[in-house]
């Protein structure tokens, strides 16, 4: 090869190495149905806390309560999970009832009433 075929080759591995990195990749925003969001078993302890930031920045919505009272149960712990459905009750008493999916109402009512026999 000649020389400037090879300052040129140099020239750009030089770039491709010292000079070029990928730019971070932007965040995918938080949404309301995130708790249950590629959950395991293995990392229960991950996906709750992923699951306290959802509900700290969905604090008026009953949804992410909702979720989040499935993880703990699946840790175990029934008591915070029936915490968490009766403050999504207080929720949904204070939403006007044409804001709320009828479906999650009826999933709260039905695990409110299940705590509810667990005492």
């Amino acid at each position: 090869m000649n020389a400037p075929v090879l300052a040129a080759l140099g020239l750009t591995l030089t770039a491709a190495l010292v000079g070029c990195s990928e730019a971070d990749l932007p965040q995918r925003t938080m949404r309301r149905d995130d708790c249950l969001r590629d959950v395991s078993l293995q990392a229960l302890p991950q996906a709750l806390r992923r699951c306290d930031q959802v509900v700290a920045r969905f604090a008026n919505d009953p949804g992410p309560r909702n979720e989040r009272s499935v993880l703990l149960a699946l840790a175990g712990d029934d008591k915070a999970a029936c915490r968490d459905i009766e403050a999504a009750m207080t929720l949904v008493r204070q939403a006007p009832a044409k804001r709320l999916d009828p479906l999650l109402v009826s999933e709260l009512k039905t695990r409110h009433q299940s705590c509810r026999d667990a005492n």
